[in-house]
């Protein structure tokens, strides 16, 4: 089962269209409504800067530039080795 940083939010019609997976297989940026709709209640956005500058987290397994605010990711997520 994938983790919820592993997920777009945008279905397979939509990805082919996105300039940033399709063209470039980018991160989905802040501003894309289908990655920032995460529906998810573990997602919150946190503002805490102990959590948003951990080194330890491997913000590299994140798919979508929203993660790296959210708090669940940030303290559930992969950490670096």
């Amino acid at each position: 089962m994938a983790k919820c940083w592993e997920e777009r939010g945008c279905d397979d019609e939509m990805q082919a269209d996105c300039p940033h997976f399709a063209e470039f297989d980018d991160n989905c940026p802040a501003k894309c409504a289908f990655a920032n709709a995460c529906p998810r209640p573990t997602h919150k956005v946190t503002i805490d800067p102990a959590l948003i500058f951990d080194p330890d987290v491997d913000r590299d397994a994140a798919i979508k530039d929203t993660c790296m605010y959210c708090e669940f990711f940030l303290k559930h997520g992969p950490r670096r080795a």
